[in-house]
């Protein structure tokens, strides 16, 4: 894996692409979008400004066709927030170095919006693109996942105050209509997971998946099967990019090592999907979302069971693991979060608890009514309407805790900050065994305050033979 990574290192670093960036060319340029549009803010017209994961395909420079599969982040304004996963589009601009540390082996600014591949058939390499034949329009949009999500959010519209824009958000990672106040609560909250496809909607959608198909008596192979398929279906319903793969195999790990109950081959599962990820992607490797998705589910799979066993026999098990999936999510990323934002939230983890059982009806008919919008849109309203209520549920829910004094406390920066969290975790699972053992507890403090007593006896016997001599 490391050879593998020095390799697409040293491409992206000493590649043909790597030298045009670092003469600062202007090129024409045809790239495979590779990821969603990111809105980096506004220009000085007004208009708006996107940042795109890109791949080339070819470059035009200097009079030479360059022909070279590498990493780029194209930035741009006009059309560039329209564009989806999958689209090949050409275009023209200057194509600069990255900044050191970034995996991209350059950052193109696009003087051009999107165009269809075949729209420019002679390049000029000198900043100046062929003017556009009225009959030669931006790129088309594929029919695809982006479809999909505008046509979901355009269904969801109907939906009283926050369920509109934040039902969108936490079934397809669509947050474009996403309240500005509420976003800021969720982040207040630790809640703003559930506004992207995470692992916690695929586990949702293979457990259900997996339910069905067992109430139909399949066996438990094909079950799982159906399950896989189901999970691939949706994968490809909001956009295949390496986020949503992502959170997809994390989700299947993290439902096996709950269902399972075999921590030893949930980590096995865990480590390989890790070492496949890195080497099909080595850029994940400075991710930050890679690293809280692998340490989410690392800690459900060492402690999720561990903690929900503590729970008395009268707590439900579903109760039980509702509390300690989040707790074990939560324990193991803390640190890192607050590495990036030092603060701490102080009701993240009763907020996770009170939402989560509403994430499940939102994922779950939300998902089903995305595909309905399209073919049979009256019949999306019934499960548009009860998800858009959990939806709805779960705003109030964050706006509530986000309302309360002490929702966000300062903490300290850097290592320090990193190691009193990591201490805090520690203390916090020593706390929930200490809170759900409560007959053990006493009979420790018995049996020490037993032994205390007969330490002082010694000792208050041992003096007075002392004193008496």
């Amino acid at each position: 894996m490391a050879a593998h990574a020095a390799m697409q290192a040293g491409q992206r670093d000493d590649g043909p692409v790597a030298d045009v960036a670092a003469a600062r060319d202007s090129v024409v340029i045809h790239v495979l979008i590779v990821g969603d549009p990111r809105e980096l803010g506004t220009d000085s017209r007004g208009s708006g400004r996107w940042a795109v994961p890109a791949e080339v395909i070819d470059i035009a420079a200097d009079g030479m066709l360059i022909r070279s599969r590498t990493r780029i982040l194209l930035t741009g304004g006009e059309g560039w927030g329209q564009v989806v996963t999958g689209q090949e589009v050409r275009t023209a601009g200057k194509l600069k170095p990255a900044k050191p540390g970034q995996v991209e082996a350059g950052v193109l600014v696009a003087a051009t919006p999107p165009m269809r591949p075949d729209s420019q058939r002679k390049p000029d390499t000198q900043n100046k693109p062929e003017a556009r034949h009225p009959t030669q329009g931006p790129a088309d949009i594929p029919r695809g996942p982006a479809q999909l999500k505008r046509q979901f959010s355009s269904a969801a519209e109907w939906l009283q105050g926050d369920a509109a824009g934040l039902l969108p958000g936490m079934v397809t990672g669509d947050t474009t209509g996403l309240d500005e106040s509420l976003e800021t609560a969720m982040k207040t909250t630790g809640t703003t997971h559930l506004t992207a496809v995470s692992g916690a909607n695929c586990s949702l959608i293979l457990g259900g998946l997996v339910l069905l198909a067992r109430s139909f008596r399949l066996a438990r192979g094909v079950a799982a099967i159906v399950a896989l398929g189901g999970l691939a279906a949706f994968v490809m319903m909001v956009g295949p990019d390496a986020s949503v793969l992502r959170a997809a195999v994390m989700g299947a790990i993290g439902l096996t090592a709950l269902s399972s109950g075999r921590q030893g081959r949930s980590l096995g599962f865990l480590c390989l999907a890790v070492t496949g990820l890195l080497t099909l992607d080595p850029s994940l490797g400075t991710s930050v979302g890679f690293l809280l998705s692998v340490l989410a589910t690392l800690g459900i799979v060492l402690l999720a069971r561990p903690i929900a066993s503590w729970a008395p026999s009268w707590v439900p098990s579903w109760l039980a693991s509702a509390v300690a999936v989040p707790l074990a999510a939560q324990l193991l990323c803390s640190p890192v979060i607050v590495a990036l934002q030092p603060q701490f939230s102080s009701y993240s983890l009763l907020t996770n608890i009170a939402v989560a059982p509403f994430v499940a009806p939102v994922t779950i008919l939300g998902t089903i009514a995305v595909p309905l919008v399209p073919l049979l849109p009256w019949l999306a309203i019934v499960p548009i309407a009860v998800a858009g209520a959990s939806a709805g549920m779960v705003a109030a829910i964050a706006r509530f805790f986000a309302g309360l004094p002490g929702a966000s406390l300062p903490w300290p920066e850097g290592p320090a900050g990193i190691a009193t969290m990591s201490l805090w975790s520690v203390g916090t699972v020593l706390l929930v065994w200490l809170v759900l053992h409560p007959t053990r507890v006493v009979s420790a403090v018995l049996w020490l305050h037993g032994r205390l007593v007969l330490l002082i006896a010694a000792g208050e016997s041992s003096l007075r033979r002392r004193w008496t001599r």
